[in-house]
């Protein structure tokens, strides 16, 4: 009997990996395996889904068996897998072994959680998945998005970065009141110039957001007195009152099970240029990964590239994967945004060039990256071909 090509996860770079698999082989045995019920449903949908309307039944897109029948593969769903023994090409479950011929890590990545004092530290959310999204939506439509006395409900954001900040232009559209934390001086300070970040800051406070930057969330306790759910208390010595706290501080690569399978880990589950880990037989992509240029890619597009090139790699025809450039789009209303930053460790900086244009050169001033606005954000393929 044919072993199976095993993928282990069934976010975008699983299922992704098992299309492009299937456009170029229809007859190999493929089995995904995924401790969710599979549900396909796009991950980036889950930070503007209350000014659309939609609620966590409304963002799959296809549901998993529909998937499984469309991809002609073998789904295992609802299974944690609790071990890879890469000797004898072995994934351990909770729903029994399966030996595979080649395997594919989709793991991706999950939320970044801190540390914190409080008797309600446990209720701080994040959202990373639909599961996540589903309750984070629960707290806050349990009732109207009004509290009693007609004030608005609260939500505390702990992140300013590029999901801290569409969370919070989503959920104040939406009817809510938002404050957002974060130890930088403006929001999304990894990704954009300071001038722009101030712009942004400036499109959401003037739809009623408000910021709390240089400090971090010390502690969340239950209010005692009725009213807010939350007491979250500052570094910097305020106190907020707050419905739902929401942790946004960013993602960590899923190393888990890579690691105790002994594979080569760094800032993310290592792979070369064909995304083959240091064990034979066993690929990797998507958001657990850190790829061969030494860097984790957290995005839509990286992910399709890698599936395409994985897929043929697999099917005996070994692909390196090459990412084109790849601007981000950030999904701010209040200030439309695409960036594409200059790779990491160039030396250089931001300059604005003109109105709604920023452009990273270096010190011969060649262009390394660029950063768009408003109306300017329809120009990112003009801009891109001045990236060297």
């Amino acid at each position: 009997m044919t072993q199976p090509i095993i993928i282990i996860g069934a976010g975008l770079a699983g299922w992704s990996t098992a299309r492009e698999l299937r456009k170029l082989d229809k007859t190999t045995p493929v089995l995904l395996i995924t401790a969710d019920g599979g549900d396909f449903y796009a991950k980036p949908s889950l930070s503007n889904a209350f000014a659309q309307k939609r609620d966590p039944a409304q963002l799959v897109t296809t549901p998993a068996a529909r998937m499984a029948e469309t991809q002609a593969i073998t789904l295992q769903a609802n299974t944690r897998v609790t071990a890879i023994d890469t000797a004898t090409q072995t994934v351990r479950t909770s729903q029994g072994d399966f030996n595979y011929a080649q395997l594919v890590l989709a793991t991706g990545a999950q939320a970044i959680r801190i540390p914190m004092a409080g008797d309600a530290a446990a209720e701080v959310l994040s959202v990373n998945a639909l599961q996540d999204f589903s309750t984070f939506h629960a707290r806050l439509t349990s009732s109207s998005t009004e509290v009693a006395g007609g004030r608005k409900k609260h939500v505390v954001i702990m992140g300013a970065g590029l999901i801290g900040c569409e969370f919070a232009n989503d959920l104040i559209s939406s009817g809510f009141a938002v404050t957002v934390v974060d130890p930088s001086s403006s929001p999304i300070a990894a990704l954009l110039p300071a001038g722009l970040g101030e712009q942004l800051r400036e499109a959401l406070a003037n739809l009623g957001v408000a910021w709390q930057f240089g400090t971090t969330v010390q502690s969340v306790d239950h209010h005692r007195e009725g009213g807010s759910a939350f007491n979250v208390k500052l570094a910097n010595g305020a106190t907020l009152q707050a419905d739902v706290v929401l942790s946004a501080i960013g993602l960590r690569a899923d190393l888990g099970l890579a690691q105790a399978a002994g594979l080569a880990c760094e800032r993310g589950i290592v792979v070369d240029d064909q995304l083959q880990t240091s064990a034979s037989k066993v690929h990797a992509l998507g958001d657990a990964v850190q790829y061969a240029s030494g860097r984790t890619l957290p995005y839509v597009m990286p992910i399709m590239h890698a599936a395409k090139a994985l897929a043929a790699t697999l099917t005996g025809q070994p692909t390196q994967v090459q990412f084109p450039l790849m601007p981000v789009a950030i999904k701010t209303p209040a200030l439309p945004l695409v960036v594409t930053p200059a790779a990491p460790g160039t030396a250089g900086q931001w300059a604005q060039s003109e109105p709604g244009v920023w452009l990273f050169t270096d010190a011969d001033q060649a262009v390394k990256g660029f950063a768009l606005s408003g109306p300017q954000t329809s120009r990112r393929a003009e801009l891109a071909k001045q990236v060297v």
